[in-house]
C-alpha cells in the first residue's frame, strides 16, 4: 500500500535476472515500505545498477516475484517506468558537458510538461506555464540539496566545471523535476570524499523522509540505511556481469 506523499512499496523475493551470458543477479529479497531509503549494496560487477534496472521497469526479471506501489513485474514494467526515475546511471542519465545547468533544467523541465502534464494544460499561458515550470525546478533544486548560488558561474555554470559531488545532484535535481514515486540513484559513493559521501546519504535521507522512495547503489551502505545486497549474486566471472550491466545500460537508455 502506498504511503500519504506517494512513494511506492517495494517488495521482492527469489528475484532475478538472467541474460544469455548468465546471471547478473538472483536470490534477491526485499520489504521496502512507501518513503524508505534502500541501499543496494555490492562489489563493483555484482549486478547492483542491474537490479536498480529491474526494480524501476527498465530490465526484465527472469526468477521470482517483485511489486512496485502494488505493480507486479515483468507484467507492468510500463507501468512502473512512469512512477519511477532514473539518477546518475552512466550511459543512460549522462549529462551534456556542453550544456549549463540552467539549460538541463530547464530542458527537463519542459519534456515534463510537454510529455507527462496532462494535454489539457498545454494551451495555459505562457506566464502560468513558466511560473509552473520554475516551481517545479525550484522543488527539484531543493530536493537534490544544489545551491545554484554556489556554483562558479551559478546557473549558467556548464555541467563541465562541476565538481563530482554537483554533477550527481543536478543529476537528483533533473530526476525529482518529474515528481516520481520511485527514484533509483546509481554510483552515490563513487569517487567522493567522505564528507561528500556523508552530504549525499544525508540529501536521500531528505528525500525519503518527503515521501519518494529512494534506492540507492553503494560500495558501503551506511549502518542506518536499509540495505539489499547483490553481493552473492551471480554464477558467472564479473566480466559476465558487467557485459549484461551494458546491455542492460543500452536497453534502458532507449526506454
Amino acid at each position: 500500500m502506498d504511503g500519504p506523499l506517494g512513494g511506492a512499496a517495494v517488495t521482492a523475493a527469489g528475484f532475478g535476472v538472467k541474460g544469455p551470458r548468465g546471471w547478473a543477479f538472483r536470490d534477491v529479497g526485499l520489504d521496502a515500505a512507501p518513503g524508505s531509503l534502500v541501499a543496494v549494496e555490492g562489489p563493483s560487477g555484482s549486478g547492483r545498477t542491474c537490479l536498480l534496472l529491474a526494480l524501476t521497469g527498465r530490465m526484465r526479471p527472469a526468477e521470482g516475484d517483485a511489486r512496485i506501489a502494488g505493480l507486479a513485474l515483468p507484467r507492468h514494467m510500463a507501468a512502473v517506468r512512469r512512477l519511477s526515475a532514473l539518477a546518475h546511471v552512466p550511459g543512460v542519465t549522462d549529462l551534456d558537458p556542453a550544456l549549463t545547468v540552467a539549460e538541463h533544467l530547464r530542458e527537463r523541465a519542459l519534456l515534463q510538461r510537454r510529455f507527462d502534464g496532462p494535454w489539457r494544460a498545454l494551451p495555459r499561458p505562457r506566464r502560468e506555464r513558466a511560473a509552473a515550470a520554475r516551481r517545479r525546478i525550484d522543488d527539484a533544486l531543493a530536493g537534490a540539496g544544489l545551491d545554484l548560488d554556489a556554483l562558479p558561474k551559478k546557473a549558467r555554470t556548464a555541467v563541465r566545471d562541476l565538481e563530482r559531488v554537483e554533477a550527481l545532484r543536478l543529476s537528483l535535481a533533473l530526476a525529482l523535476i518529474g515528481r516520481p514515486r520511485l527514484l533509483g540513484v546509481d554510483d552515490t559513493d563513487l569517487k567522493l570524499s567522505d564528507q561528500a559521501r556523508a552530504g549525499v546519504w544525508d540529501q536521500l535521507r531528505s528525500v525519503a523522509a518527503a515521501g519518494t522512495t529512494v534506492l540507492a547503489v553503494c560500495a558501503e551502505a551506511p549502518e542506518d540505511v536499509l540495505t539489499v545486497s547483490t553481493a552473492p549474486a551471480g554464477t558467472g566471472d564479473p566480466s559476465t556481469t558487467d557485459k549484461e550491466t551494458a546491455d542492460a545500460l543500452a536497453e534502458a537508455g532507449r526506454a
